[in-house]
């Protein structure tokens, strides 16, 4: 059985909830997990569980953050789906977070570009995931922030890339770039409190992490309990 796991992005300013991300869950006789294989979860299935809780959470949160590949990103059935969805759960936006991950095919930064395009004509907004981490570094991503509406800075990341040492310095970059570019910028895995004084000082409002709460399960009516 497949699921959402769900985790709050707020602006800690306001204490207001801006939005959910939306990860995906696979249960098991060994509990809840990541799938090994997200490519095997039929898109059917994939689309019609995002609907469910997309049409639940749609008068409740502002946005829905849902990570797709860049394969995915630019399959024209998957724009067609996902315009359908963004039908069915306005008023909320749907935000589609655009991983490093190539999939099975080298992806054109000008294709990207144009499906960006697409989405945007009816309302769903491109965010750049995992910034500064990967190969999502600044030269890569460029030509993609003119039509990006957010990017997502991960401090998780840099940590285990043993980089702890550069977030400071990586948050003043994104935050001038993302000025000069209209964008927001929502740093994740926010853990402690160093990081919550730190993103205070530096004047970033927009946070996800452990720190303020961990992702859930999100329960669709008729669910066992597990």
């Amino acid at each position: 059985m497949y699921r959402f796991y769900v985790q709050p992005q707020q602006n800690v300013y306001t204490r207001s909830l801006i939005g959910y991300e939306m990860l995906f869950r696979k249960y098991d006789r060994n509990g809840w997990h990541l799938p090994q294989d997200f490519a095997s979860i039929p898109l059917e299935e994939q689309i019609n569980l995002l609907k469910k809780v997309g049409t639940d959470l749609k008068l409740k949160v502002e946005s829905l953050s849902f990570n797709l590949n860049r394969e995915q990103f630019t399959s024209q059935t998957m724009t067609n789906i996902l315009i359908e969805t963004q039908k069915q759960i306005y008023p909320a936006t749907l935000i589609v977070e655009l991983t490093e991950d190539q999939g099975n095919q080298n992806i054109r930064i000008e294709e990207i570009k144009q499906y960006a395009k697409q989405y945007l004509k009816y309302g769903i907004e491109l965010s750049i995931d995992d910034v500064s981490s990967g190969d999502n570094t600044y030269e890569k991503i460029a030509p993609l922030l003119d039509i990006a509406s957010e990017i997502k800075f991960p401090m998780q990341n840099l940590r285990s890339e043993h980089r702890a040492s550069e977030i400071p310095g990586q948050l003043l970059f994104w935050r001038k770039i993302t000025q000069n570019f209209g964008l927001r910028l929502i740093v994740e895995g926010v853990e402690s409190v160093v990081d919550d004084e730190l993103l205070n000082e530096l004047d970033l409002p927009l946070r996800q992490g452990y720190f303020y709460e961990k992702p859930h399960l999100f329960r669709l009516i008729g669910d066992p309990k597990l």
